[in-house]
């Protein structure tokens, strides 16, 4: 990017750090489908377990995860969420999965619709103590793969489970 396209394109950026780019789209769209990129992060401790979070939305168990704003990098998006819901920082980061197509469609409790095929990463390396975001998240909870909550978020579903089925 060179130019004035850079400068508008950072106005952009500013605008919507401040009200989150999504939000910004609401004003415009309403509850209409948006495309958004997701992305999440499956962390393991030292036990094998995986963190999930009991989102304030639904009440279902979920990956921390969300989505991508303007100018960001898939890393620096998941360690964002991951930050703004636990408090943790994150240390390597390796891909888990990528995910698309029609699975990737979620209706919100408030009737957005979003359409967020997205990157999955695992980590075993983190930091810090666990703090919930009073605004998105009930608690967090360490899992074994034999014990997982039955009411897991449809949307993140899939991808637990198939974290559980690894070898």
């Amino acid at each position: 990017m060179t130019g004035d396209f850079e400068r508008t394109f950072d106005k952009y950026v500013e605008l919507y750090k401040n009200g989150g780019y999504i939000r910004e789209m609401r004003k415009h769209v309403g509850h209409a489908p948006i495309l958004t990129c997701a992305c999440g992060v499956i962390i393991e401790n030292s036990l094998g377990e995986i963190l999930l979070q009991k989102r304030r939305d639904n009440g279902c168990w979920a990956i921390i995860g969300g989505s991508m704003e303007l100018g960001e990098t898939f890393e620096e998006t998941v360690r964002r969420e991951t930050r703004e819901e636990s408090g943790l920082l994150l240390g390597k980061l390796e891909l888990f999965q990528l995910y698309s197509g029609r699975d990737r469609i979620i209706e919100y409790p408030n009737g957005d619709v979003c359409f967020g095929p997205g990157i999955v990463f695992i980590t075993r390396e983190y930091k810090g103590t666990i703090v919930n975001d009073p605004e998105e998240v009930l608690e967090h909870r360490f899992f074994k793969k034999s014990e997982l909550p039955e009411n897991l978020n449809q949307y993140d579903k899939d991808i637990i489970l198939e974290w559980a089925n690894k070898e």
